[in-house]
């Protein structure tokens, strides 16, 4: 073996998950981007339904805003997207991701099948353009894409629901603080849903900290429970 190969950084994989979606393996982190028991059916019950949909459901709104901590592969993203071009909602989203992602590595997750041409083909062919400004996909859809650490983002607009989607605590417990709570939450409009596939008591107690009303809600397969939480008062 060559010194060359030995000292070369671990490359990210596809992995097949059990509802036929691809995620990624992250040798880095030590984890996938998605549940192994299904990526699609993980994004599409605990930010779609629990969180964009939820915040929906008791509203008459044209234009609605989302933050998402850990962009990843782009599938949370593209499922919202989908959804709001199809109800005509105008979707403000920003995603932070300190580790984008290649446009080459989105390009083959086949997240295609589950989301109309259009959109699939502005979000590739404008990836790398989202990362430096707001793009717009289509009639409806705006994006952007800040490549920093989350405790670097910094922004003067709120959100209306925030999806959070880092790795889990174990491998990334700096994104699980209380200081990455606080950066989190100051965005979120009052009123407005947070959502993310983990429930812990010291989560929960920070967001309660943070004023934030907390719920249980079912989670995706293969998890009992997920949160959801609304906040009540800055």
């Amino acid at each position: 073996m060559t010194n060359e190969l030995m000292t070369s950084e671990p490359v990210n994989f596809f992995v097949l998950t059990a509802d036929g979606s691809k995620t990624i393996y992250n040798p880095v982190v030590g984890e996938n981007y998605h549940s192994r028991n299904g990526a699609l059916q993980e994004s599409e019950h605990v930010f779609l339904n629990s969180g964009l949909r939820y915040f929906l459901a008791d509203k008459t709104v044209d234009e609605v805003s989302i933050l998402e901590v850990g962009f990843g592969t782009g599938l949370n993203f593209l499922l919202s997207a989908d959804f709001c071009t199809m109800r005509e909602i105008n979707l403000n989203y920003v995603g932070i991701e300190a580790y984008p992602l290649s446009q080459e590595m989105i390009s083959q997750t086949s997240y295609e099948q589950y989301v109309s041409p259009g959109l699939w083909g502005s979000f590739i062919g404008t990836y790398p353009a989202a990362m430096q400004n707001t793009v717009g996909l289509n009639g409806y859809v705006n994006l952007h894409i800040a490549p920093l650490p989350l405790l670097e983002f910094v922004s003067d607009k709120q959100f209306d629901v925030i999806y959070f989607d880092a790795f889990a605590s174990a491998n990334q417990p700096e994104m699980w603080s209380e200081e990455s709570m606080k950066n989190t939450i100051r965005y979120l409009k009052t009123g407005g849903v947070f959502v993310t596939y983990a429930i812990t008591g010291n989560l929960k107690r920070m967001l309660k900290a943070l004023g934030c009303k907390i719920e249980k809600a079912p989670g995706a397969l293969g998890k009992r429970e997920m949160l959801r939480a609304t906040l009540l008062v800055h």
